[in-house]
């Protein structure tokens, strides 16, 4: 059954990091690019970045470049997101997503991907 599980939210201060965990333990990532998307409450679903399933390309939204940085081990079919210097607007539910694809296909839209997770929550207050 192809399934997603998401791990590693969790409450922080702002400024503060956590590292999210997207596992996939009933199937293979290695044909797969992931994407990690978030919602915050009252608001749309959000990109956050994606991974092609070489690990050779990858995306940012605006919104997290340079902070966020997004990784995977094909090996521990584990997708990681690290994020440092946490905004109060980074705060929502964190979704990962997996779709098959090429190595090199790196398409970040919500629509595109079609397994998902359950989702994580990262709230970022004092």
């Amino acid at each position: 059954q192809l399934q997603l599980v998401e791990s590693g939210g969790g409450l922080v201060q702002p400024g503060g990091s956590l590292r999210l965990s997207c596992a996939a333990p009933g199937f293979t990532l290695d044909n797969y690019a992931i994407g990690w998307f978030r919602q915050a409450p009252g608001k749309e679903h959000e990109g956050v970045s994606c991974i092609s399933s070489s690990g050779g390309r990858t995306y940012y939204y605006d919104s997290v470049k340079g902070r966020f940085t997004i990784s995977r081990d094909n090996a521990k079919k584990t997708v990681y997101l690290q994020m440092n210097s946490l905004k109060p607007e980074d705060a929502a539910i964190y979704y990962c997503a997996a779709e098959a694809a090429g190595p090199e296909w790196n398409v970040c839209l919500r629509h595109e991907y079609r397994i998902w997770g359950q989702g994580t929550q990262v709230t970022v207050s004092d």
